[in-house]
């Protein structure tokens, strides 16, 4: 990327210029269960060996199937107020995977997750840390938008878990940035506020995939003083995504 062109990037996050920093240690964030201690001191019987879960009929879609798939989705209300799912676009081969809450209303009339000022900043930083968003695989926790913009239900959340699951089985990524709270909450199963959940190595799924948080686009655009924030967790999460 010439001088010039990421001298734009950054201005739109509120820097003239950045220097390359050396690598540092991160901190890395598994969430697992705390311990069982018994009450009495007699042993605990043996528990039974966990039951093999199913096979899902989701969990066997390809990348063509599964849009398909969420095209004619009803499993929630949203169906009956969308104009469009809104899948996710980008390189079905990235290394990234930008993850954020849900579509909003110019998403919901275009089809595709990010657009308007909110998705011309995400381009933004990632132009400031060399990506393009071509290069990225970009997602949201639903596929259908929450009228009038409102936080998503935990059963919508529910409800839309397995395509974004199998998206992020299909598609493999070294690391995912998940923009937001609900996101970020969601994702790791957590109610820990963003802020704690920031500059923080955390892991997804069995495969154990780096997962970087950082404040939503949307939210940026409202609270500009947020941008240093962000900006650090972008170069983390370019550290992060260098040692893989």
């Amino acid at each position: 990327m010439n001088t010039a062109l990421r001298k734009q990037y950054l201005a739109a996050l509120g820097y003239e210029s950045w220097v390359l920093r050396a690598p540092r240690a991160v901190s890395v964030s598994i969430l697992e269960p705390e311990p069982v201690v018994p009450l009495v001191a007699d042993p605990a019987p043996p528990l039974p060996a966990p039951a093999v879960r199913p096979t899902t009929e989701v969990e066997l879609l390809d990348w063509s199937a599964l849009r398909e798939r969420v095209a004619a989705c009803t499993r929630c209300g949203l169906s009956a107020t969308r104009t469009q799912t809104v899948f996710g676009v980008g390189d079905a081969q990235a290394d990234w995977l930008v993850v954020g809450e849900a579509p909003g209303a110019e998403e919901d009339r275009k089809g595709e997750p990010f657009v308007g000022r909110a998705g011309q900043l995400l381009n933004a930083m990632l132009r400031a840390i060399g990506l393009a968003r071509e290069q990225v695989y970009i997602a949201n926790t639903l596929k259908c938008r929450p009228p009038n913009n409102r936080d998503p239900l935990a059963a919508e959340v529910a409800a839309c878990w397995p395509y974004l699951e199998r998206q992020i089985a299909l598609l493999k990524p070294k690391i995912m940035l998940v923009v937001g709270r609900i996101a970020a909450q969601s994702l790791l199963q957590t109610t820990v506020p963003l802020g704690r959940l920031r500059q923080q190595v955390h892991v997804f799924g069995a495969a154990k995939v780096p997962l970087v948080v950082t404040y939503h686009p949307a939210y940026l655009l409202r609270t500009p003083g947020d941008k240093r924030k962000a900006w650090e967790d972008l170069k983390f999460a370019r550290e992060v995504s260098s040692r893989g």
